[in-house]
């Protein structure tokens, strides 16, 4: 196995582009693959372009009829079909649509068999993460599901366990969808409550289908949680719950948004609590799946001071390269950063607030404390399915 990780990347993904008024502003990929290359980080790192999803590949995870309605809506955008999500506030259809999107989407699946055939242990595509796509229709920014098709291509390999953590702000509706009766696949989603945000969706409740019960396990956080809060959600679900079900291979989903300054949700992580959640999948890779780490992106709308910088750690810690908090940030990208979009950008590589600290659950909980509430909501509807204690 190589020791070296993979970045994926192919520059025409910064065609993921839904238009000038739209959230989603594919400067963010750039600008993130920019600084991966201002730190060196892509001399540390195997470089790699996988070939866009094709249609068998496509089909492991979304209907067929989908698939042409997305085609359709990529040669002729006047034409998109709503019903299938298409033409939408959320989901612009564009020219060339079906085309960056498959190749998100190949980076993932290629991400996940380098890792799978040992070809690499850890590899990254932060173009990716693109979670709320579901086997019939795009959703929430997202066309194809990549990390459901990446994880769908692992079990065609011949993969019996994956888990897959996703960290979004958002609730990893589609990727849960996709497995909902599966038991080869855990799918844990630590996200803002559905009360307050987008899709509505994961609620602690949904624990899996009747076939699969427990291996959906979802993290409802108030809003306004931030560091010591989201931290100790992390640290009181997700290891418990991969010391269990031993994966063989680790994907997680990285989406920045959790962060304070971004645009579209509620709660308050720094960046340097989502770099010490990176970390901590890291190590868990190691600890439970020997190794294996697919690492994808995900949501960020605050596009020049939050996704760069948290995605670079990303690349960083999956190349044996971890980036300092503290360290300042080369003059040469915060040139550029100005260049293209007239923004100051930040100077340091995460908020100042390391080292950061949090409550493990082994010392006790609040049951007044809104966000001790949510845990204990997680814990008492998934744990004991798992045969894991509340």
């Amino acid at each position: 196995m190589s020791g070296r990780a993979q970045l994926m990347w192919d520059e025409a993904v910064t065609g993921y582009d839904f238009g000038p008024e739209h959230p989603m502003d594919p400067v963010r990929l750039a600008l993130t693959r920019r600084l991966v290359d201002a730190f060196g980080l892509d001399r540390e790192v195997d470089v790699v372009a996988a070939k866009p999803a094709g249609e068998s590949t496509l089909r492991l995870v979304h209907r067929e009829d989908y698939v042409e309605a997305v085609k359709a809506a990529s040669a002729d955008p006047d034409s998109a079909d709503p019903s299938y999500g298409l033409g939408t506030m959320d989901d612009p259809a564009f020219a060339g649509m079906h085309e960056v999107s498959a190749l998100i989407a190949g980076q993932s699946v290629g991400a996940a068999e380098a890792v799978w055939r040992g070809d690499a242990l850890h590899a990254v595509n932060f173009a990716g993460g693109l979670h709320h796509a579901m086997p019939g229709g795009a959703s929430g920014f997202c066309i194809y599901n990549d990390a459901s098709l990446a994880i769908a291509r692992l079990l065609e390999l011949g993969a019996e366990r994956v888990a897959y953590v996703d960290v979004d702000v958002h609730h990893g509706d589609g990727v849960q969808a996709a497995f909902w009766d599966d038991p080869r696949v855990l799918t844990i989603s630590l996200h803002e409550h559905p009360r307050t945000l987008f899709p509505q969706t994961g609620w602690p409740e949904e624990t899996g289908a009747d076939s699969a019960e427990g291996s959906a396990v979802n993290v409802a956080l108030p809003a306004g949680t931030g560091d010591a809060g989201w931290l100790r959600a992390f640290h009181s679900v997700v290891p418990e719950l991969l010391a269990d079900f031993r994966p063989q291979v680790l994907v997680t989903q990285h989406g920045a948004d959790t962060h304070f300054e971004d645009p579209l949700a509620h709660l308050a992580v720094s960046l340097d609590a989502q770099r010490a959640v990176q970390v901590a999948c890291h190590e868990l890779a190691h600890e439970y799946a020997d190794g294996r780490w697919v690492a994808l992106g995900g949501g960020g709308y605050a596009v020049v001071d939050v996704v760069p910088r948290s995605w670079t750690h990303l690349v960083a810690i999956a190349a044996g390269r971890p980036i300092d908090p503290e360290t300042v940030i080369p003059e040469s990208w915060r040139q550029e950063v100005f260049a293209r979009t007239r923004q100051l950008a930040p100077v340091r590589m995460t908020d100042g607030r390391w080292p950061l600290s949090w409550k493990d659950w082994e010392s006790g909980y609040d049951p007044a404390d809104r966000l001790d509430q949510a845990i204990v909501a997680t814990r008492r509807a998934a744990f004991p399915l798992r045969g894991l204690l509340p």
